[in-house]
């Protein structure tokens, strides 16, 4: 069984307009080489030139953040759900 990657609306371009994108891997890092492999150029929306999640960009396995877990080496069992979620700030 696949697990799926929740895409957050300002990168739906990047997927076709797809709100789940269902991928393989192992690792978080693996899922999100295979978002690329299908989507190119979302990976770059995500990741820095080095290959880490950009600072402000968080992403969710299961509702726990994957920096307070292993980070990209977070591993992944089947069914499991990525959420790519964008921070927002300002306010008052």
């Amino acid at each position: 069984m696949p697990n799926v990657i929740r895409i957050p609306t300002p990168l739906r371009n990047l997927t076709g307009g797809a709100a789940e994108v269902n991928v393989s891997g192992t690792t978080v890092k693996e899922a999100l080489d295979a978002l690329e492999k299908a989507h190119n150029g979302v990976k770059a929306k995500i990741c820095d030139e080095k290959g880490a999640v950009r600072r402000f960009v968080n992403v969710y396995l299961n509702d726990e953040d994957i920096r307070f877990l292993k980070n990209l080496d977070t591993p992944l069992k089947d069914g499991d759900q990525l959420s790519i979620v964008p921070a927002i700030a300002g306010g008052r």
